[in-house]
């Protein structure tokens, strides 16, 4: 048995890191909103330490942030975390300042 594997000169396809907030509702959880972060896998991770949250997700947990990982087409949830409605907007604010000093701030 012969595998072959064509290389065109395209670089295989990088990881894409993104959090997307969901929200309990009475048909299952609902995808809010998505931020992307980019192919830096170190970067996506602390981001995603550095949000407020309980990692212990239980049936009462309405809204949800998950860091996830796409490969090759492919989702995998990576991390996920619990959060009130004042938490969501602290992370946010997290999300997007940490994001500006990464694009802008290097």
């Amino acid at each position: 048995m012969y595998l072959w594997h064509f290389h065109c000169g395209h670089k295989p396809m990088e990881p894409k890191f993104y959090i997307v907030i969901s929200m309990r509702t009475v048909n299952g959880f609902e995808s809010l909103s998505k931020f992307y972060l980019g192919s830096n896998k170190d970067f996506a991770y602390d981001i995603f330490q550095k949000l407020s949250g309980d990692d212990n997700v239980t049936q009462e947990s309405i809204l949800h942030m998950e860091l996830m990982e796409t490969r090759h087409e492919l989702p995998l949830n990576l991390n996920l975390r619990c959060c009130t409605l004042e938490e969501l907007g602290q992370n946010c604010k997290i999300i997007i300042r940490e994001l500006f000093k990464y694009y802008n701030l290097q």
